[in-house]
């Protein structure tokens, strides 16, 4: 796809089941995915496979240090040059990063999203727009226990 001369970065955040993801859904699906470049914080998480797994579940995963945060920036300085850039995936059952990537293509509006990311001064200095979502700590904490048992239920069924 062809580099495109300035492209719009929308910066999400917002606490942990705030509805982030449906946000930048609506965006998504609003604008085109053939017009915007979607990445999440949450793919950035150290992976943590040198620790030993009773280790890893002790992680502090709310905290700035639990993510690379420069690596998603050199991600969005890449797609802003108009790079093509690898988004790593992470494996939330074993908080470990797998092998496999996904391939982001550059495009006119850039995405980015999560719980941390204004955290980080260079991450809010690239964003153009900045959002963040707001919603009440007993609905978020609902939500966020609905996904952890869901996790959870996935983490079992990969171990049968």
């Amino acid at each position: 796809m062809p580099a495109h001369p300035n492209p719009l970065v929308i910066g999400i955040a917002g606490g942990t089941g705030s509805g982030k993801t449906t946000v930048a859904q609506s965006i998504l699906q609003r604008s085109g995915p053939e017009r915007v470049a979607y990445i999440q914080h949450d793919a950035y998480y150290k992976d943590l496979s040198a620790l030993p797994p009773a280790q890893r579940a002790t992680t502090n995963f709310d905290h700035p240090n639990s993510l690379e945060t420069e690596l998603m920036v050199e991600h969005v300085r890449a797609l802003k040059a108009g790079e093509v850039v690898e988004l790593p995936i992470y494996d939330f059952t074993t908080h470990t990063r797998t092998a496999k990537t996904i391939t982001v293509e550059p495009k006119p509006v850039i995405l980015v999203e999560g719980i941390l990311l204004f955290v980080e001064a260079t991450l809010r200095e690239l964003c153009d727009i900045k959002l963040f979502v707001d919603t009440d700590a007993d609905i978020r904490f609902l939500r966020r226990l609905q996904r952890d048992i869901s996790r959870k239920r996935k983490l079992l069924e990969k171990q049968k």
